[in-house]
């Protein structure tokens, strides 16, 4: 992973693109890597599925995009 890459992981995570919904609070959260790249970002209220931050990559290792599904 670029050190771009890890810069923009962190402003999202910072952001209100990795916050909880409101009334929830994360307790868990799960790393997908496809390999050895980070794929996706779980959140997780104990065992409820809260939202997926999902990572695409360009061909030269920056990160290209973060989407929240």
């Amino acid at each position: 992973m670029s050190v771009w890459g890890g810069e923009s992981i962190h402003n999202a995570i910072l952001s209100g693109l990795a916050s909880a919904p409101l009334g929830k609070k994360v307790t868990r959260i799960e790393f997908t890597y496809s390999s050895g790249v980070l794929s996706s970002i779980v959140f997780y209220q104990d065992t409820q599925l809260l939202f997926t931050l999902t990572f695409t990559w360009n061909a030269d290792g920056s990160l290209a995009s973060i989407s929240r599904s």
